[in-house]
């Protein structure tokens, strides 16, 4: 496996909160470490424990999660 295909180091800065169906999956901003987009901080959308300051491995890094909608 080629470097490239290992991903992008990202680091946890912010959670915004829960989405999904059931709220399953947590809305966070992210600091790109590495890479073409490096400094860049986007939302995403990930499954599973996390907290700030975790360093996440991206596949991709030019999609963004939609925000959420406040209610």
């Amino acid at each position: 496996m080629a470097d490239e295909d290992v991903g992008y180091p990202a680091e946890v800065v912010e959670i915004i909160g829960r989405t999904g169906m059931h709220g399953e999956a947590m809305q966070i901003h992210v600091r790109i470490l590495d890479g073409r987009d490096k400094g860049r901080i986007i939302a995403r959308n990930c499954l599973g424990p996390v907290k700030v300051g975790d360093i996440l491995m991206l596949l991709e890094t030019s999609r963004e999660a939609k925000k959420l909608m406040s209610r």
